[in-house]
C-alpha cells in the first residue's frame, strides 16, 4: 500500500488498522472487547492503581505543621475529612501544598511505561478513562502530570454510575 493510497487515519505501522475501527483491538475486560457496548467507560482509582500519593501528603502535613507551627497529628486519615480541618486551621493550605508538592513529585510520581501503554491503548478503544481520588484536587492533578497520562484521562473526584472501577495495577495491566 502506498502513500497515496493509504487513508489519513490509518497507522504506518500496521497498515489497514486505524485508531477509529476499535473492534480491531484485542484489549477486553472479562472477555467484552472494549470497543462493545459493555465497556466504554472505566474509572482508575489513582492511590491503588497508577501512584501512590499517600507519602507526599504525610510529608505536607509534616512540613505545614512545623512551618505554620500547629498540631495536625489528629487529622483524619480521610483527605475529603481531613481538608475540612485543614481550612479551620490553616485556612488557605491548597496553594502551599500545590507548591510543596510540585517541588518534590519529581521524586515521589515516576512515569511508568506499562500504565501509560495500557491508558493509551484504552483510549484508542474508545474507551473514556477517568480517575478518582480522595486527594486533595492539586495534588491528584499534580500525580496525573507527572505520570504522562494528563491529556488522556479526566480527573474525577468519584466515579460515575456506569463506570467498570479498576482497583489495581494488574487489573489495569491485565486488559491488554
Amino acid at each position: 500500500m502506498s502513500a497515496e493510497e493509504r487513508l489519513p487515519s490509518q497507522r504506518r505501522d500496521r497498515p489497514g488498522v486505524a485508531p477509529e475501527f476499535p473492534h480491531c483491538s484485542p484489549v477486553s475486560i472479562e472477555g467484552a472487547s472494549l470497543a462493545s457496548s459493555l465497556v466504554r467507560s472505566l474509572a482508575l482509582d489513582l492511590d491503588a492503581v497508577l501512584v501512590d500519593t499517600g507519602p507526599l501528603w504525610r510529608d505536607w502535613l509534616e512540613d505545614a505543621a512545623r512551618r505554620a507551627r500547629v498540631s495536625l497529628d489528629d487529622l483524619p486519615e480521610d483527605r475529603a475529612a481531613a481538608a475540612a480541618v485543614l481550612d479551620e486551621r490553616l485556612g488557605d493550605w491548597r496553594p502551599l501544598l500545590e507548591r510543596f508538592a510540585a517541588d518534590r513529585a519529581p521524586l515521589h510520581f515516576r512515569p511508568r511505561a506499562d500504565v501509560g501503554k495500557a491508558v493509551r491503548r484504552l483510549q484508542a478503544a474508545g474507551v473514556h478513562v477517568s480517575v478518582f481520588s480522595d486527594a486533595p484536587r492539586e495534588l491528584a492533578d499534580l500525580a496525573v502530570q507527572h505520570l504522562g497520562i494528563a491529556r488522556r484521562v479526566e480527573l474525577v473526584e468519584r466515579p460515575a454510575a456506569g463506570d467498570e472501577i479498576v482497583e489495581s495495577r494488574a487489573q489495569l495491566l491485565g486488559l491488554e
